[in-house]
C-alpha cells in the first residue's frame, strides 16, 4: 500500500469518526434509579435530573434537581480538563472520544 492510499484511508477513518461523534453528541441517554432519573447528552452534559420523592415540596425538589445538574456538569468539566491535561494532543487526535 502506498503512502497516498494510506493517507486517504486515514482521512476516511477520521471523517467516519467525526460523523459518528456528531451522531452520538445529538443522542440522549437516560439513567434511572428508584428515586432519581438523569438525562444526559452525548457530550456528557446533564440535561435534566428528576427526583421521584414525594416527601419533599415541589419547589425544594426543583432546586435540588438544578443543584445536582450543576454539580454533575462541573465534575464532568473538571474530568474533561484533566483528560486534556494528561492526554494532550493524543486526546485531540482521537476525536475527543475519551
Amino acid at each position: 500500500m502506498n503512502l497516498q492510499a494510506l493517507m486517504k484511508q486515514a482521512q476516511s477513518m477520521q471523517k467516519n469518526m467525526m460523523e459518528s461523534k456528531s451522531k452520538i453528541e445529538a443522542m440522549k441517554f437516560t439513567g434511572n434509579s428508584e428515586l432519581v432519573e438523569v438525562v444526559i447528552n452525548g457530550k456528557r452534559e446533564v440535561l435534566t435530573v428528576k427526583i421521584k420523592a414525594t416527601t419533599l415540596e415541589k419547589e425544594d425538589i426543583e432546586i435540588l434537581e438544578d443543584m445536582i445538574t450543576i454539580a454533575f456538569n462541573d465534575a464532568m468539566s473538571k474530568l474533561n480538563k484533566e483528560i486534556e491535561l494528561k492526554m494532550g494532543n493524543a486526546a485531540g487526535a482521537l476525536g475527543n472520544f475519551l
